[in-house]
């Protein structure tokens, strides 16, 4: 599909090649390699702000309630407030490139080898002891209460007041990103050795995924934790969680694109996911409609001028795709998509 066929809402430019999305509310954030975030109105693109992290971005998250952003480089994260543009820059010397908010008043940054829990006002809250190596991923169980962090040799969790992990599950090797399926029964990681690695947390009875041509560094569950999407290759793989877990079955294979760049999951459990890669190519899917073990092409595709370096969901009914020569865009869910 050509450039002359796409239907953004709006299209708009930031001045980097743009590394993540973000989006809550009214409001998207572009966070560029070099350091500047650029926070946008979501209705029209209009740029709101611009924000800089000295020493560059690897990521960034919005609170659930649009109130504050969190930012995270090699040399350390900010935050930033709406209401009256407060931002807070912590140059730590520690890489940092993962964020995730608890609930709307409590973040937690990775933060070299330790995770650290701060409020909105940048003080901290409580932090884990240091891990292995550096922590690269976080989530949260248990509504906000328990931090799930990945680095060498496993997964560790953490509650406050707890100086040791509460409890860990372990694998040799280097662990990339974590996903977590939203009532806490599996907890899986995306590994260097080309494998995901899956544990019940019930009992700890695990399950290695191996055979992928390439590292394992973008993992996500949909909405309703049946669905598991992950790079890889140059198909995206997707495992059905439902009844038992996976053991025994074959993944679908999604097949579009030539390297994964990104890819996130519809809100509200459809099944629909989006994914992009370096071709400049948008994918959609509906995974449902696929089979073990079966090759699923795309539900609907389109294309930009250059890679695709990011995406977000707004809501169940748009998306907001960046490229890498700074083109954001909001694009409503196709036609053929919509439920």
């Amino acid at each position: 599909m050509t450039a002359a066929t796409r239907t953004a809402t709006w299209t708009t430019a930031v001045d980097d090649a743009p590394i993540a999305v973000t989006t809550a509310g009214d409001l998207v954030a572009v966070a560029g390699a070099a350091g500047t975030a650029w926070i946008l109105d979501l209705a029209d693109g209009t740029p709101v702000g611009t924000l800089t992290l000295p020493g560059g971005l690897l990521t960034l998250e919005f609170s659930p309630d649009a109130a504050h952003l969190a930012l995270a480089g090699p040399t350390g994260y900010g935050l930033w407030r709406r209401s009256d543009g407060r931002f807070l820059n912590s140059q730590t010397g520690a890489w940092s490139n993962a964020v995730r908010w608890a609930t709307p008043d409590r973040v937690a940054l990775a933060s070299g080898r330790r995770a650290l829990v701060l409020d909105t006002d940048g003080a901290l809250q409580w932090s884990t002891d240091p891990a292995p190596s550096t922590v690269t991923d976080l989530a949260w169980l248990r509504e906000g209460r328990r931090l799930v962090s990945s680095a060498y040799g496993g997964v560790r969790c953490h509650e406050r007041h707890t100086d040791k992990p509460v409890a860990e599950y372990k694998y040799l090797g280097s662990h990339l990103a974590i996903a977590l399926n939203p009532n806490g029964r599996w907890i899986c990681t995306g590994n260097q050795d080309a494998s995901i690695h899956i544990w019940r947390t019930r009992d700890g009875d695990e399950l290695t995924m191996q055979g992928y041509p390439d590292k394992i560094s973008r993992l996500a569950f949909d909405d309703t934790g049946r669905w598991l999407a992950s790079d890889g290759a140059p198909d995206i793989t997707v495992w059905d969680f439902s009844g038992k877990g996976p053991a025994g079955t074959s993944p679908r294979s999604l097949r579009a694109h030539e390297n994964v760049t990104a890819l996130a999951w519809r809100p509200g459990g459809s099944a629909v996911l989006a994914s992009a890669g370096a071709e400049g190519t948008v994918a959609f899917w509906r995974a449902a409609l696929g089979r073990a073990g079966g090759l699923l092409r795309p539900a609907n595709a389109r294309e930009l001028p250059e890679a695709v370096t990011a995406l977000a969901w707004a809501g169940p009914d748009r998306l907001v795709v960046a490229d890498y020569e700074g083109r954001v865009e909001a694009w409503p869910l196709p036609d053929d998509l919509a439920l």
